[in-house]
């Protein structure tokens, strides 16, 4: 399971990727910048102008490692993957779950409580961290908020009653969010969440964030038989990995969010590593992405305890863990989906 900790991104522009033996190379020029065996990595990430050779793409599939292609800015193009692994029996029945709405909300319950505990604690670690620098009667009342929306959530809710109570959440949480920013408050302001394109420094970070975590969580869902594309609380929309936005909702304010703030909070980034299209977007220069994989790549890395396994598991191998959990909610050996929760 280790692999699912490393994953190659290519950012240089004009970089091409080919196969060697059992190792991928990656040369900009015509010359040689990088050599990685192809079993330490379980993904390839290409940002831009990156092309790969036929033979590596195969190889890729062979070996079971995801090739994304995404435009520079990270907004997502394509991706090639090999045969499908796991159960056949697994996917018909993942198929025939999603189709009852009653299970379906069952489902949703479990992710939306997931992502709205995780959404809390956020918020209650930084009143206990930095609670001179905000404003503590508001972090309070949206910590209430949330609180309310997960008892609403107990009720045995339809899924629409489901996809509204997150929303509202949301609503609550991304309302306080600027109030969490307590560094370069003048260049990182955050009005609302904002996307497609992104229309401020914040925004940008968390939508690039979030497209690395629907990659790996795609990956991870992958590998255990059960099919992205098919979702509970997201339906299906032709394209839309729909599966793997459901299981990124729990660690989208563990990982994503925290790690925006900690960049901007001990300057990690500034305003000069951003700069803004003549149609308003916000982008990440060259510079301030490669910040942010690093960063990225090393929170993948540390150990954290699982609430549920209770033993030490690193943050990158939760992807996979929480997919194996899903898997085997699905196949009946398990009463319910236990999202993760982060303590």
């Amino acid at each position: 399971m280790k692999k699912h900790l490393n994953t190659l991104f290519v950012t240089t522009q004009g970089a091409y990727l080919s196969k060697e033996g059992e190792t991928v190379v990656v040369k900009v020029n015509q010359e040689v910048r990088l050599r990685v065996p192809i079993h330490t990595i379980g993904g390839i990430v290409c940002f831009g102008n990156v092309s790969c050779s036929p033979f590596l793409m195969g190889f890729c599939g062979e070996k079971g490692v995801g090739l994304s292609f995404l435009t520079e800015n990270g907004r997502f193009l394509a991706r090639v993957q090999g045969p499908v692994s796991g159960n056949v029996l697994l996917r018909r029945e993942q198929y025939r779950l999603a189709d009852d709405q009653e299970y379906s909300a069952k489902m949703a319950t479990s992710f939306v409580t997931g992502k709205i505990v995780n959404c809390r604690t956020v918020l209650q670690r930084a009143l206990r961290d930095h609670s001179g620098k905000m404003n503590e009667s508001m972090l309070r009342k949206s910590i209430d908020d949330l609180s309310r929306s997960l008892r609403s959530l107990e009720l045995n809710q339809t899924l629409d009653e489901v996809r509204g109570l997150e929303g509202d959440a949301a609503h609550n949480y991304f309302n306080i969010f600027d109030h969490l920013i307590v560094a370069q408050k003048e260049d990182f302001s955050f009005q609302e969440r904002n996307r497609r394109p992104p229309m401020d420094k914040v925004n940008c970070l968390l939508s690039f964030l979030y497209t690395l975590l629907v990659h790996d969580c795609r990956s991870a869902l992958e590998s255990v038989g059960l099919d992205p594309a098919v979702g509970f609380l997201h339906r299906d929309r032709p394209g839309r990995p729909s599966l793997a936005l459901d299981l990124m909702e729990e660690f989208r304010p563990f990982l994503a969010d925290r790690l925006a703030l900690s960049l901007i909070n001990l300057r990690q980034v500034n305003m000069k590593g951003f700069k803004k299209t003549e149609a308003g977007a916000v982008i990440m220069t060259d510079e301030t992405r490669k910040t942010l994989l690093v960063a990225y790549q090393e929170r993948k890395q540390d150990e954290i305890m699982h609430p549920f396994l209770d033993e030490k598991v690193s943050v990158g191998i939760l992807f996979h863990v929480q997919s194996l959990l899903l898997a085997r909610c699905l196949r009946g050996d398990l009463d319910g989906y236990p999202p993760f929760i982060w303590k």
